[in-house]
């Protein structure tokens, strides 16, 4: 999915070059068009691109020329009429496509009446007032662009788990198939799942380093290397991404997976820790501390523990904690009992069909929610006011149940609720009136629209789609995404106690690009006694993959069993499912 990542973006880039150089219409929606086929696609393109290309130029929205660039790339690495393109425009006028709001057309009239080539030059004219006299860039315009532009740069040089893990376990299953290679894992803030990351870092356990490091400068996917050493390398990659990797012995190898894993405070703690034990931890090992100076290791003293992570908390008189809680907020808990874990989740109750905005039919999401082991899906198209995502009208709505329920019965063997993801309006009130969700098996309760609300307003909408008796969960209850909008921030505590009161669950949507609720407000929710959900949101099959991502973010919750309404048993779902509206 790595490579498909990478044709969308290559796609997507040129579309923008060629908009702001004010090229041909045509050619940019041919170009924009292949970028959403590669993004969706399931299978993987440069892969067929080697070995298939009669298949590949026959996927609808691709052709003969474009599959001749996916070739190029899939063999090369590269696409040269990508770096002509880019090459015609300013070094960093692309990186003004990424202020949110922001769109080719509009960059293009900042380039070419304002003079603004990259986000340092938009940042002064912005501060000189240069751009005041432009047309479309009214004050209000103006402002929001500033805003955008200073949330940019807060999340600037950050990627999205969901993009970052991809790439790691590709690299880090080549790097284990190398020669001489023990081990190999990433480690770093990604091993730790955070929402986004800086860096890649990867780890390799091996008595030959040099061989493996080469191999790694070595890539085609690589862009420039960084530094080349025997045990430490670091590249940037075509996507962007800077990738570091170590080399270690393999009788060190879980202290370094430990060190390099963190967080600096976890490790800090795990120092302290050793040290009220009178020892020493460092990327080597665990060893005795005999009050000297220099490091254990280059003196020759074996370590208490070292080849695992496992043996190292063992000797700490600790249990193992999973990278996803070495947090400062968890110090040296022991994870809750039953954590979440991806195998826990029974059902998924928040997708989508072709009935709205999705990509496959009723019939085929509940096949597929049934071959992967669930006991349950709620198909929850859009309601009437997402009109940009085919929103359904009162009438399609109840149309949209019968046939929900009856393709439910012509797959057998899975429950198929027939539901609606409900717009929260800016005003608290729902998207359909409470007869026609009385009408409905299940409701999820989203906000989509008007995400810049004060504190005050956004709370009071969230309560009153809590206290409606038909919402069984709030969905992605900020409405954020990464790395484009913040999106509503009520008064959390406030909206936990009512949930938690209500008894309706918080969604942490699965999607890369919200995990929302983040992290931290899983474990605010938990702390006030809320319900979870965790869903995928999924709008065609290969979405149900990004369960991950969901999951980890509940790990680093600290969610459980017991608070996620996906892993309950069904009679205890059904039970809870019924309790409100009926």
């Amino acid at each position: 999915m790595s490579a498909n990542a990478d044709i969308a973006r290559l796609f997507a880039e040129m579309a923008d070059a060629l908009e702001l150089l004010g090229e041909n219409a045509f050619r940019v929606n041919a170009l924009r068009k292949v970028a959403r086929t590669a993004e969706d696609a399931a299978e993987d393109l440069a892969a067929l691109a080697r070995t298939d290309v009669k298949t590949l130029e026959s996927i609808a929205g691709i052709g003969a020329s474009s599959a001749r660039k996916i070739v190029e790339f899939a063999t090369t690495g590269r696409m040269h009429e990508h770096a002509e393109l880019l090459a015609k425009l300013p070094e960093g006028l692309m990186g003004v496509l990424r202020v949110p709001g922001l769109g080719p057309k509009t960059v293009k009239l900042l380039w070419d009446q304002g003079g603004v080539t990259d986000l340092a030059t938009l940042k002064a004219k912005l501060e000189s007032g240069a751009l005041e006299g432009l047309p479309r860039m009214g004050a209000k315009t103006l402002q929001n662009i500033r805003e955008n532009l200073a949330f940019l740069e807060t999340a600037a040089a950050r990627a999205r788990l969901g993009d970052a893990l991809p790439i790691a376990e590709a690299l880090v299953a080549a790097l284990a198939a190398l020669p001489g290679v023990k081990e190999a894992a990433f480690a770093g803030s990604l091993r730790r799942g955070k929402e986004t990351i800086g860096d890649i870092d990867l780890l390799v356990a091996t008595t030959k380093p040099k061989p493996v490091m080469d191999a790694f400068v070595s890539r085609p996917d690589v862009a420039k290397v960084l530094a080349h050493g025997d045990t430490k390398s670091s590249v940037r990659l075509q996507s962007g991404l800077q990738v570091d990797l170590r080399a270690v012995e393999p009788a060190a190898w879980g202290a370094a997976l430990l060190y390099f894993t963190g967080s600096k405070e976890h490790n800090v703690l795990l120092r302290e820790r050793a040290q009220e034990r009178r020892q020493r931890l460092n990327e080597y090992g665990l060893f005795p501390d005999d009050g000297q100076p220099e490091p254990p290791q280059e003196r020759g003293v074996k370590p208490v523990a070292a080849a695992t992570e496992e043996a190292i908390y063992k000797a700490l008189d600790l249990p193992w904690i999973p990278p996803e809680l070495r947090e400062s907020r968890n110090g040296l808990a022991p994870a809750p009992a039953s954590l979440i874990q991806v195998t826990d989740i029974r059902r998924e109750l928040h997708c989508h069909t072709t009935a709205s905005d999705g990509f496959e039919t009723i019939e085929s999401i509940i096949g597929e929610a049934k071959r992967r082991g669930f006991d349950c899906i709620a198909i929850t198209d859009h309601s009437r006011s997402s009109a940009q995502a085919n929103g359904l009208s009162e009438e399609r709505l109840l149309e949209h149940a019968k046939a929900v329920r009856a393709a439910g019965k012509r797959v057998g063997g899975i429950h198929a609720l027939a539901g609606s993801e409900v717009d929260i309006l800016a005003d608290g009130h729902l998207d359909y009136p409470d007869d026609v969700l009385a009408e409905l098996d299940w409701v999820v309760a989203s906000p989509h629209t008007a995400l810049k609300q004060s504190s005050e307003a956004a709370t009071q909408r969230l309560l009153a789609a809590i206290a409606n008796p038909h919402v069984r969960v709030i969905g992605h209850p900020s409405g954020r995404i990464i790395g484009g909008r913040p999106g509503l921030e009520p008064d959390w505590q406030a909206v936990f106690a009512a949930a938690s009161k209500a008894r309706v669950a918080l969604e942490i949507n699965a999607k890369p690009m919200r995990l929302d609720l983040r992290d931290q407000l899983v474990h605010a929710a938990l702390a006030a006694g809320c319900l979870i959900s965790i869903n995928t949101d999924a709008h065609a099959l290969d979405n149900f993959d990004l369960l991950r991502f969901g999951v980890t973010t509940g790990r680093r919750g600290s969610l459980t069993l017991e608070h996620c309404v996906n892993a309950w048993p069904w009679k205890r779902f059904e039970a809870w499912r019924t309790s409100r509206g009926r």
